[in-house]
């Protein structure tokens, strides 16, 4: 078993039942689940090794930290793992002659689109670091890098009304860029000033926002719903 939201429901159950008390023995749980009794102690197996439950005495079971951590994105009203939204870092770097670093995307979804640098965080990343991560491995330069603000985007499809993504982005601004500025697999990059930009057929996010959102000397926190006509995401 892994840290995903497929898992059987006989082991939701089982952690269900476990992250509302300290422990619980071993005929209290297999009643909870309602199986037989080799299905439950397969199932009990498999957490015990996976180390999401712990044996703390004889029929007496209770939730590991990692167990405590997964049952806690649990929904519990219908044992389902909740989805969680998506956590990356828009990176928005100028040069001294006022131009911005854009890339081409030349990957899904968004492929050959034009934007900002992008990427995720990853688990205990700070956002800086992770911007800092992202612009060495995708452009080659490093950059001073602040924390400009946080970008909320829900994407919907237009027709269906049906959530696509669900996504909080850190808007990181970078001054003095320093490097030799090259290409990366999955993206083209040139620096741009706006005119070139917006002569892009393709461009992806939004850049008059998030251009206001690097002039505000404060972080600055912006929410907007955005919705899609099928074959355009």
């Amino acid at each position: 078993m892994s840290y995903e939201p497929d898992v059987h429901p006989v082991q939701m159950t089982i952690l269900r039942e476990l992250l509302f008390v300290n422990e619980l023995n071993f005929g209290k749980l297999r009643k909870a689940t309602g199986v037989e009794s080799d299905s439950f102690n397969f199932h009990l197996k498999q957490l015990l090794e996976h180390k999401y439950v712990i044996k703390n005495s004889p029929g007496r079971y209770s939730l590991t930290a990692i167990g405590k951590t997964y049952a806690n994105r649990m929904d519990t009203e219908d044992g389902t793992i909740e989805k969680q939204p998506k956590l990356s870092v828009v990176i928005i770097v100028e040069d001294k002659d006022g131009k911005q670093l854009f890339q081409e995307r030349l990957k899904q979804p968004y492929y050959g689109y034009w934007g900002h640098p992008t990427g995720k965080i990853r688990w205990g990343e700070a956002m800086i670091g992770a911007a800092a991560r992202e612009l060495a491995e995708e452009t080659g330069l490093e950059a001073e890098l602040r924390v400009a603000g946080l970008y909320h985007k829900l994407d919907y499809d237009e027709e269906s009304k049906e959530l696509r993504e669900d996504k909080y982005f850190c808007i990181i601004h970078g001054t003095n860029p320093k490097g030799k500025l090259r290409d990366s697999e999955g993206c083209r990059n040139e620096w741009l000033n706006q005119e070139e930009f917006l002569q892009k057929e393709k461009r992806f996010g939004n850049h008059e926002e998030t251009n206001k959102i690097i002039k505000h000397p404060e972080p600055v926190i912006v929410e907007r719903e955005y919705y899609y006509e099928p074959g355009h995401y």
